[in-house]
């Protein structure tokens, strides 16, 4: 009986302890589908493999909805750069990796920009706290493998583009007569995932959206949203907090927030409130702070969209000391004013005027998007005028003494979707003193304090890499705004208060400009303007393709002086003078074939120069280099064929197959390092088979003579002496210092075509041009020429002499 009980007793312990792990299992799988339940998939593409050639760019747009969670970016590449390989890598060659919100980066679209550009440091995958946001939208080198998650704590709704450059700088741009350096290619994997729950928000959704009940009020001096607390009263208590969504739908002069009916129960408490706009605000991530509990947090100009209002009972630095007190807790209700002016005004009291622009497109342009702005009421239907005057709108602007000595004037312009890739271009022109300040703003209205960019005279202006400034003056403001983010900007014109603006306003007007162009300055007139899109098709990017001396985003950037210009141009198109060596040696020696092939390869060389450079075009640029580089080709296996006894029907043959092979090497990728070696090649087994029918043909009549033996025994010594006929006739045959000059010439030539760069074309090409026709000159030197008479000791010369005799006639 006691064993039996024993055993019951064991058996009883076994089922109760399955029993618990079975409810820790159950409870495990339970939390791990409420995880996964409270998100889902909002999008997901994969970018299959992709090559991103030498200084060229690639551009992924993902869109981000208001109730997205975290972004994931999965991409692989086949670029290996260690940390210590960074530094031995010029920018110019360096693959990068760019993020940004709300429009396309730009890493060097200015030479400032472009040396504050830290490389140093490889990308690590992930970003916490304020500092690392702000590295969010800069650049990296690229990497193997980049896994990147970005959560709505950390980014804001809306459009977050990545920027694939395989190359920075100046020279990016600029036209290349050829290109040396190799590309990468790169697949992604980009996925949005959103929460299910309106009321759910933060990184895992598990965060408590409170909604505000809202309502409008409209009359003569502007509107008022009301918004409260759905609840009449909330309660905090400890480290707890509150987040509240409000939308803020246009264009409003204050944002009011709040707390009515607070019940405290310490002295010591205190009522935080954190506010930021698209994402939710912490005491680390926000725009606007303050105790509301002693005042309402109050912010100008709110931009229009999404706000989260956070409150908390304390900042960071009175959480510390409630903690080791007991809870302290405090009862409030949460009210906002969205505090706007009637339709056309805006300013302190409503007093200043402000004004819708309208896209006008422009006639014949060839490239999307583009177009110039202008007052509703003012936009001429012909659209012969992209410029508006000042003086009449200002004249309606009286300035408030109280608040500010200058008057200010507002213009709202919209950028549509899709065309973040173009540049807003702002221009200011006066035949006097132009006593305007402007001020940009996405999103809202801009002011002294709070503006994304800003001109005030020539020594106070952004310095954003995105802000360009072209030649401003006291009489003219010019500038542009790169790759603007697409919605509703803001433009502010401050007129200052002096008294020459009086008089001045009696004279010639004050013009502005204001239009969303696809190229800075139209690329300088030293390049063509080009556009593409990006890998989703959303966006259309526009860029500029410079000429063979100018470089920079916008080709204004000199990088080959008109001198430098002009020697390079000589030096590429004289040094194809060298094929005139070859090209005599060939007449004089009556190769009328490899006569025409020197010369008109030469010739072809030189036209395609010419035009490369931008000289002159005789034919078309793709005939012209096809020309060259056939004729090229053809010229080295030439050399080569013409080195060989071969008759002429072997001769012709080997010319007709080689003719066809180095057709499509020319057709095919013409310009890449590989054909010479190629060309080497195919050269190379033309001379072996010129040798090896000479020596199948010799073989034949040398086996068929009486004198061969097939004892074996005199075989070894057949082929001892067949070996050492074969080096006589070698020594025979040619000029071994003048093939050891074209070894030396060819190996220069060879030299030079390697480190050729795209920077060092102009010489190193000329080099080779010289050495390689210099070369084919001293090989066609070295061949003594076989002459067929009685004392000639060479193979063959005996029968030749008496074929004949035989064929003179007898008597």
């Amino acid at each position: 009986m006691a064993e039996i009980s024993s055993i019951l007793g064991l058996m009883i312990t076994l089922l109760v302890f399955s029993w618990a792990v079975s409810i820790c299992n159950s409870l495990e799988d339970s939390v791990f589908d409420d995880n996964n339940g409270s998100f889902f998939t909002v999008s997901s593409f994969r970018y299959p493999k992709s090559e991103v050639r030498p200084y060229d760019t690639r551009y992924i747009r993902v869109d981000l909805p208001p109730w997205f969670s975290s972004l994931n970016v999965a991409m692989e590449s086949d670029v290996d750069i260690t940390a210590k390989s960074i530094s031995k890598i010029s920018k110019s060659l360096l693959p990068v990796i760019c993020f940004r919100d709300g429009s396309p980066p730009l890493p060097d679209a200015s030479t400032n920009a472009l040396e504050g550009l830290e490389l140093g440091r490889l990308f690590n995958g992930s970003f916490e706290g304020a500092e690392d946001i702000e590295i969010a939208e800069q650049c990296y080198p690229m990497q193997k493998n980049i896994s990147l998650r970005l959560t709505n704590e950390q980014i804001s709704p809306g459009a977050w583009y990545v920027g694939l450059f395989n190359g920075i700088g100046v020279t990016r741009t600029q036209g290349k007569m050829i290109v040396r350096s190799s590309a990468f290619s790169f697949s992604a994997n980009i996925s949005v995932e959103g929460c299910k729950t309106a009321t759910m928000w933060g990184p895992s959704c598990n965060q408590t959206i409170y909604p505000l009940s809202c309502s409008r009020f409209d009359n003569q001096t502007g509107s008022v949203v009301s918004c409260s607390d759905s609840y009449p009263s909330s309660c905090l208590t400890g480290v707890e907090t509150k987040t509240y969504a409000l939308d803020v739908d246009g264009i409003a002069e204050q944002l009011v927030i709040m707390a009515s009916n607070v019940k405290v129960d310490s002295n010591e408490s205190y009522l935080m409130c954190y506010a930021r706009f698209g994402a939710i605000a912490t005491e680390t991530l926000h725009d606007y702070a303050g105790d509301i509990h002693k005042a309402p947090l109050v912010i100008n100009k709110p931009k229009v969209g999404r706000w989260y209002i956070v409150a908390s009972l304390s900042g960071r630095e009175n959480r510390l000391v409630q903690d080791t007190k007991s809870s302290s807790k405090v009862c409030f209700s949460m009210n906002v004013k969205v505090l706007g002016c009637p339709v056309g005004k805006a300013g302190p009291n409503c007093g200043q005027q402000i004004y819708m622009l309208q896209a006008v497109m422009r006639r014949g342009s060839l490239t999307p998007f583009e177009s110039y702005y202008l007052p509703v009421d003012d936009a001429p239907p012909s659209g012969s005028s992209t410029d508006f005057p000042l003086e009449p709108i200002f004249s309606n602007v009286s300035a408030i003494p109280e608040l500010d000595t200058s008057t200010w004037t507002y213009f709202l312009m919209n950028i549509p979707q899709g065309g973040a890739g173009g540049h807003i271009h702002f221009r200011l022109t006066s035949d006097s003193t132009i006593q305007y300040e402007v001020y940009l703003r996405f999103g809202g209205l801009p002011t002294l304090d709070d503006r994304d960019y800003y001109y005030a005279n020539q020594t106070s202006a952004s310095r954003s890499m995105f802000f360009s400034l072209y030649n401003s003056s006291q009489e003219k403001v010019d500038f542009y705004i790169l790759y603007a983010r697409e919605g509703t900007w803001s433009l502010g014109l401050r007129k200052l208060s002096d008294t020459t603006a009086t008089t001045a306003s009696k004279g010639p007007p004050t013009l502005v400009s204001l239009s969303l162009e696809r190229c800075p300055k139209r690329c300088s007139s030293h390049g063509n303007c080009r556009y593409a899109f990006d890998a989703s098709g959303l966006t259309s990017y526009s860029f500029c393709s410079c000429d063979r001396t100018h470089g920079g985003f916008d080709c204004g950037i000199e990088i080959v002086s008109h001198q430098g210009y002009i020697v390079q141009s000589i030096a590429l198109i004289a040094s194809n003078a060298a094929a005139l060596l070859p090209a005599y040696w060939a007449l004089r020696q009556r190769e009328y074939a490899e006569w025409v092939l020197f010369t008109s390869s030469g010739i072809s060389s030189a036209l395609y120069h010419a035009c490369d450079v931008g000289i002159w075009c005789v034919l078309n640029y793709n005939v012209l280099q096809f020309m060259d580089f056939w004729l090229s080709f053809m010229a080295v296996i030439g050399t080569f064929v013409y080195l060989s006894t071969a008759d002429e029907a072997v001769k012709r043959t080997i010319h007709t197959v080689v003719a066809i092979l180095t057709a499509l090497l020319a057709l095919t990728k013409a310009t890449r390092a590989s054909n010479i070696i190629i060309v080497l090649a195919i050269g190379s087994l033309g001379l072996l088979i010129g040798f090896l029918v000479e020596f199948v043909t010799k073989y034949r009549s040398y086996c068929g003579s009486a004198g061969f033996s097939l004892n074996m025994l005199d075989r070894p010594r057949a082929v001892k002496e067949w070996f050492s006929n074969l080096i006589k006739t070698l020594k025979k045959r040619f000029r071994w210092v003048f093939v050891t000059a074209g070894l030396v010439a060819f190996t220069m030539a060879a030299i030079s075509f390697k480190v050729e760069t795209s920077s060092s074309y102009w010489i190193w090409h000329s080099i080779w041009h010289f050495t390689i026709y210099t070369s084919s000159f001293f090989f066609l030197c070295s061949k003594i020429k076989i002459v067929n008479n009685e004392n000639q000791t060479l193979n063959g010369a005996d029968n030749y002499e008496l074929t004949r005799q035989d064929s003179l006639p007898r008597h």
